[in-house]
């Protein structure tokens, strides 16, 4: 037993160059990085720099495989807040593809290190890779981390404090910590808990190493709709992922969703993200960050909503989710009609509505040459934090002569019971979206990308 309590000791105060101690949680203790900035590149999946990228693809494709991977997303959501009690049998995530993920990262894993082209997630809390031997695995570019090939690898076992918090953990006969990442729409993802060096791509196209990482080693990847995914980084902050591993800061800036040639997306991860920019309060619940949305302007005119229908009520399950894999943003119905008239007052006159389905406010015409002078839209938070999208993140190019309003009522997500709401990638663009976890508040800053390299 005292050994076993050393070994614990020992892996909770291992210390690298860019890693120290962090404010521990009363049952769990982190790793975490100092105020030396990890600037990673994030590669949105219709990029140039993506291994997914078609020449052959164009706005159309990628927006109409955007717009559908954000209504499958959002009704995953809506599932999971119904269930009024955190419930062990239902720990489902959203099924990873390449389709249906908006932000990659390349990683590389082990020693010697090989390189992954992985799913970065924030609405997901498990940091899995595919491993060798595999009973199923997903056609990936490069190769399949071998553990057995790699000096720094090692499996957790059964007596582990981190066994605990795996997905449907359970010991195998091997006495190793197994877990069972379930999907929604798909097979789970499983394989055992082991503990691995990650080696990150930084942004200057360096690299910067953090070791003793937990993570899933799967061995049995699920019948993922496209079976091209070989692992799926978690930014939600259940104990599992990698931020709360890290006990850490993070950012992220995403300048264009939709711009193949964009390269300066980043997640910056440590205490020294930059946490500047309005600030309003976050709250963490069951893995997913929920932000207090008060009210809605379109240009000076603060429209008539009330600012309740935003709160969270548990026994409603509702509130605001702020998300990085969903592109577009969903209100609640009275928050949606009340942007939707606003925003048709001012089009109607002018513009041909184009009927795109039965949810989404479209009209004819583009963005850059018929929407010059539309007022920004601002969603305005709790402290005065403020979020304003311009009409390349209000509105979205469907065809190229037509446009769509890129938000859309909760009830398109096919669930009339709960009332949620998330903000979405598109209406983050051009900002640093800062995660302060510890200091429980969620900071907007308007910049380019770009700047964030220094």
């Amino acid at each position: 037993m005292e050994q076993t309590l050393a070994s614990a000791q020992y892996f909770l105060f291992l210390t690298f160059t860019i890693i120290s101690l962090t404010r521990p949680s009363p049952t769990f203790q982190a790793m975490a990085l100092t105020s030396t900035r990890l600037v990673i590149k994030v590669v949105h999946r219709d990029s140039i720099h993506s291994p997914y990228y078609s020449k052959n693809d164009n706005v159309t494709n990628r927006v109409e495989r955007a717009m559908k991977s954000s209504i499958l997303r959002f009704t995953y959501f809506q599932r999971k807040v119904r269930r009024s009690l955190p419930d062990p049998d239902f720990q489902a995530d959203i099924l990873p593809s390449v389709d249906g993920s908006m932000l990659f990262m390349n990683i590389s894993i082990g020693q010697p290190p090989v390189p992954q082209f992985t799913v970065m997630d924030t609405g997901s809390s498990l940091l899995w890779i595919q491993c060798l031997p595999c009973k199923r695995c997903s056609k990936q570019f490069g190769p399949i981390f071998d553990p057995e090939k790699s000096s720094t690898y090692a499996y957790l076992s059964c007596n582990s404090q981190f066994c605990h918090y795996a997905p449907r953990g359970r010991c195998n006969l091997l006495n190793q910590c197994e877990y069972n990442q379930i999907y929604v729409h798909g097979d789970p993802s499983v394989g055992i808990l082991a503990r691995e060096q990650l080696i990150f791509k930084t942004s200057d196209e360096g690299s910067a190493a953090i070791p003793d990482v937990i993570f899933g080693c799967s061995q049995e990847n699920g019948n993922f709709k496209d079976r091209q995914i070989s692992g799926v980084i978690g930014l939600g902050f259940k104990k599992l992922s990698l931020a709360a591993q890290l006990g850490s800061n993070f950012s992220y800036c995403i300048g264009s969703v939709f711009d193949p040639n964009y390269s300066h997306n980043k997640l910056i991860l440590g205490n020294g993200a930059v946490l500047q920019g309005d600030s309003t309060p976050l709250e963490v619940i069951d893995g997913q960050y929920y932000v207090t949305l008060e009210g809605i302007s379109v240009g000076e005119k603060r429209l008539t909503i009330d600012s309740s229908i935003f709160k969270r009520k548990m026994w409603k399950k509702s509130g605001v989710i702020i998300d990085s894999g969903s592109a577009t943003t969903w209100l609640v119905q009275q928050g949606f009609e009340a942007l939707r008239n606003e925003v048709q007052s001012l089009l109607d006159m002018w513009l041909t509505r184009f009927w795109y389905n039965a949810w989404a406010l479209c009209y004819m015409g583009t963005i850059s040459q018929d929407l010059v002078g539309f007022p920004a839209v601002t969603f305005h938070f709790a402290r005065g934090a403020d979020l304003v999208l311009d009409t390349e993140s209000l509105f979205v190019q469907i065809q190229p002569y037509a446009f769509c309003m890129a938000v859309l009522p909760s009830y398109a997500g096919g669930d009339n019971i709960t009332t949620l709401s998330l903000i979405g990638l598109l209406a983050q663009q051009n900002y640093n979206i800062a995660y302060d976890i510890y200091g429980k508040a969620l900071s907007f800053q308007r910049i380019d990308c770009e700047l964030l390299d220094d």
